[in-house]
């Protein structure tokens, strides 16, 4: 199972210089999970970027893969990986979807880099 992380959906929407990376793992609908939270940041930043009806659109694909979340022990432990890995609460909610499920977070954030489970692709630089 596969999981993309909010900045990689907004890659792929935005089809920027790593589309390509995230394009077959959210095209795979049977092996994709979207964890709650990435439903939410995505659909807020694309709403504040470009309004409500892109906002919509992209929560209608977002959710052609199956919505998962988190349980209180879950929560618990992205609470206690956020604090051992320094992430942000969002980051560690993904990463701990991730380890609940048995699956591999695909993302460009430097953030995971070093986690397990993580499939990490560097932004390009810009010159």
């Amino acid at each position: 199972m596969n999981i993309v992380d909010s900045c990689g959906w907004l890659e792929y929407f935005a089809n920027g210089p790593n589309a390509d990376f995230f394009a077959p793992i959210i095209e795979n609908e049977k092996k994709l999970l979207v964890p709650h939270v990435v439903v939410y940041e995505v659909t807020r930043r694309l709403a504040h970027l470009r309004g409500e009806s892109a906002a919509r659109l992209a929560m209608d694909f977002l959710c052609k893969g199956r919505l998962v979340g988190l349980d209180a022990m879950g929560l618990c432990n992205a609470a206690l990986a956020a604090q051992q890995h320094k992430l942000a609460m969002a980051d560690a909610m993904i990463w701990q979807t991730a380890v609940q499920n048995n699956a591999l977070v695909y993302t460009q954030d430097a953030d995971f880099a070093a986690l397990p489970q993580v499939v990490y692709q560097a932004r390009p630089r810009t010159p």
